[in-house]
């Protein structure tokens, strides 16, 4: 008798909680269904949370964000294509992944793009080389609201990384991506192009002596366990792009347009913060393992830049043509001004 009442609490709670949920799902206007890939404790999730509640505040909860992390929606090109079809409303989506969809993206790969210090990036990336860049996406059928900072990435190998000499015939691991091989190249390394989920084995079997990622990647996948020298570089900027359904987009009230817009771009100081914290709490774990780690000097990447960044411009352009040339001297401008 007691387990069939309490099998009738449960039930009745369940339908208290369904009852509740769905009552707040009806009471919003509009309800977006926002799928990315990272988990709910990495930064991109959690500061998509905190969009979410600046947005149904401001919207006096007119507006909805329902937030999908870890691929729960698909894999990055499912949940892109949904987003353009209009069977999801938003993504926020690596850079990485969307060349194939939008080659213009492609010149986030370019090494030593943005500045190290936060604020001068900033201004690159919501200033007219994000916009031209976010503008872009408008031709491929979604909408793109801004640029989210995610990190850099930095060099591991097996082998030496003491000075620009010891890059010279290094076998490094890249994803997919001509300005990727490209900078290696322009180094006198070779890159070979592998899928992630390879890496790991790869670099313990020896069959690429080094890699670029993110530091909380590295600590997270453990390739220090299988590296023996890490270079805190900087060198690659992993930005994110807010991508949202032109025909929900373009369904919004202006004022609503607006407050999800700013709430993006609001919490960018304290997206910036969050990462900086897991990659302090990432380099603390390497470490703790004894690898020799060094941090590059800005004379450093100022002469890794000048060896790297022709070679991967030449790249972009070959592949976007007059579209890529635009943009180009768009940054191009805008990091001379923030440089100066």
């Amino acid at each position: 008798m007691n387990r069939v009442v309490s099998r009738l609490k449960a039930i009745a709670l369940s339908t208290v909680i369904g009852l509740s949920a769905a009552s707040a799902a009806w009471s919003a206007d509009f309800v977006a269904k926002i799928g990315h890939l990272e988990s709910a404790q990495q930064s991109r999730h959690v500061m998509l949370e905190k969009v979410a509640a600046l947005v149904a505040e401001r919207t006096d909860g007119a507006v909805e964000f329902q937030i999908f992390p870890q691929g729960q929606l698909g894999q990055q090109r499912e949940m892109t294509e949904g987003v353009q079809l209009g069977t999801l409303e938003a993504t926020v989506a690596p850079a990485a992944f969307l060349g194939g969809f939008n080659p213009l993206v492609s010149i986030l790969d370019i090494p030593f793009l943005l500045p190290d210090d936060a604020e001068a990036a900033q201004k690159i990336r919501g200033g007219a080389f994000g916009k031209a860049l976010c503008d872009s996406f408008s031709t491929r059928g979604v909408v793109c609201l801004t640029l989210w900072p995610n990190g850099k990435k930095h060099f591991t190998s097996s082998k030496p990384l003491a000075a620009i000499d010891d890059f010279a015939g290094q076998k490094f691991r890249v994803m997919d991506s001509n300005i990727l091989i490209e900078q290696f190249n322009a180094l006198g390394a070779s890159a070979i192009a592998l899928p992630f989920g390879e890496l790991y084995t790869a670099l313990q079997t020896g069959v690429v002596d080094a890699q670029e990622n993110p530091l909380d990647t590295i600590q997270r996948m453990k390739y220090y366990e299988v590296q023996k020298h890490l270079v805190v570089s900087d060198h690659g900027a992993m930005e994110d792009v807010v991508l949202f359904n032109p025909a929900f987009w373009n369904g919004l009230p202006e004022e609503h347009r607006t407050v999800i817009t700013e709430a993006f771009q609001e919490v960018i100081p304290e997206l910036i913060a969050h990462k900086a914290e897991a990659v302090k709490a990432a380099l603390a774990e390497i470490e703790a393992s004894g690898i020799d780690i060094r941090e590059m000097t800005s004379e450093e990447k100022q002469a890794f830049r000048e060896k790297m960044y022709p070679a991967t411009r030449e790249a972009f352009l070959s592949r976007t043509g007059d579209e890529g040339k635009a943009l180009i001297e768009v940054y191009e401008r805008e990091y001379e001004a923030v440089a100066q």
